[in-house]
């Protein structure tokens, strides 16, 4: 039988019943620390992750993972035109790591309305275009069917748009494309969007790639360039540079070399931004760890004291100071148990909480979002939870060492 341990529990069941000593507040404000940290660094780093991949899910539902585009140096959204070849699909194909890829074409144009006008960017899409996401942040009416021969010119435009030109589901507007001869196109708004992602809503609209091939005179397989999806984002880098290197030595019908950017390429200021949220989920997960620990410390070193006639009766009988340790080691890992238990219930609860009814909003004209996103991930919640066990099972090693300073004589008589 392990004597340290029985010892242990004996002391941990003990105090929680003797409210006449010193301890058990201590224990209370340990265990409290213990608690309200992890229940902190939890929180922090579900609200951090759920951040990042809300945000990252807005930029890649705009733009997708990796875009494929004429090798040129131009950085507007009038691209020369490639040629999207069955060669070029079964390329796409043959890659395992590519989810679905889908071809598109963007050309700017001015809105005018009776009463006002504004700048945005019309993107052109094909049947094969993925939904999804657009379908997830639709407000009203439905997606556009670029299959559907009938319905005439869809387009989703943004709710800032709409509210800007005070438009809505079914009306009609026209769009002017500065070229030459200087042409125009009236749409029909099918469906309505809100992402909050303000940089993004207020300049794309989705209309029929068709419409914008017509509007440039292209032929039927020439397109701004071709949208990839990946099947898992944490290889993007990986497939981007190997897609680069397969794509550049690849030429089209027209003699086009192909460039190939992934989404932080095209986005880094965002995702540079995203990065640097990193460093805030360290330093709370530091700094809740270094309260915890002292606060652990404390009620350890009240403990040690108060039990210090019980030391000197232990070593009195022959027990090693390495054995009294592991008695308040043991205890210590009770104590520490007790507070992760509470600090999971109370992170879990307030999780769950702000995951189902977004009691917590934000600002979505700086932060992209209307509330603060929760993003509840097994893994990370475990590793917190092992990691805060072990840094602080190793700051009561050194509070443990008092006990080699109390000698029998002294103790027994102590009081």
């Amino acid at each position: 039988m392990n004597a340290e341990l029985f010892i242990a529990r004996r002391i941990y069941k003990g105090d929680k019943k003797n409210d006449k000593q010193v301890s058990p507040p201590a224990i209370k404000i340990a265990i409290a620390g213990i608690a309200l940290g992890l229940a902190v660094m939890i929180v922090a780093v579900c609200i951090i992750v759920g951040f990042k991949k809300e945000v990252r899910a807005k930029v890649v539902g705009f733009g997708s993972h990796i875009q494929i585009t004429a090798f040129e140096s131009s950085s507007s959204y009038e691209h020369t035109p490639i040629s999207f070849s069955d060669t070029l699909a079964n390329k796409l194909k043959a890659n395992s790591d590519i989810l679905h890829f889908q071809e598109f074409i963007t050309k700017p144009s001015i809105i005018k309305t009776d009463d006002d006008f504004m700048g945005v960017v019309l993107k052109g899409v094909s049947e094969e275009y993925n939904w999804d996401f657009f379908r997830k942040n639709l407000t009203e009416g439905t997606i556009i069917h670029p299959d559907d021969t009938t319905a005439g010119n869809q387009a989703i435009i943004s709710n800032v748009i709409a509210d800007k030109l005070r438009l809505k589901t079914g009306d009609s507007f026209t769009c002017y494309f500065v070229q030459e001869p200087v042409r125009a196109r009236r749409f029909h708004i099918s469906g309505i969007y809100s992402t909050n992602f303000e940089d993004y809503d207020k300049l794309y609209i989705i209309v029929e790639k068709k419409v914008l091939a017509n509007l440039n005179g292209w032929e039927s397989d020439m397109v701004s360039g071709i949208e990839v999806l990946v099947h898992d984002y944490d290889n993007l880098d990986r497939v981007a540079q190997d897609l680069f290197f397969d794509m550049s030595s690849y030429k089209d019908r027209f003699g086009n070399s192909l460039y190939t950017r992934s989404i932080k390429d095209i986005n880094p200021m965002i995702f540079n931004w995203l990065n640097l949220l990193d460093m805030n989920v360290w330093v709370i997960i530091i700094l809740m760890l270094v309260v915890s620990g002292f606060t652990m410390i404390s009620g350890l070193l009240i403990i040690i004291l108060e039990r210090t006639n019980m030391i000197g009766m232990l070593k009195s009988m022959g027990a090693r100071d390495f054995s009294i340790r592991k008695v308040f080691l043991y205890l210590s890992a009770f104590l520490i148990g007790q507070g992760m238990l509470w600090g999971n219930i109370i992170a879990l609860i307030f999780c769950l909480i702000q995951e189902q009814f977004q009691l917590l909003t934000l600002d979505p004209a700086t932060y992209y979002l209307s509330a603060v996103p929760i993003d509840l991930n097994p893994l990370y919640i475990i590793l917190l939870n092992i990691g805060t066990l072990i840094v602080s099972l190793l700051m009561m090693i050194g509070p443990s060492y008092l006990v080699a300073r109390i000698t029998p004589a002294k103790s027994i008589r102590f009081e």
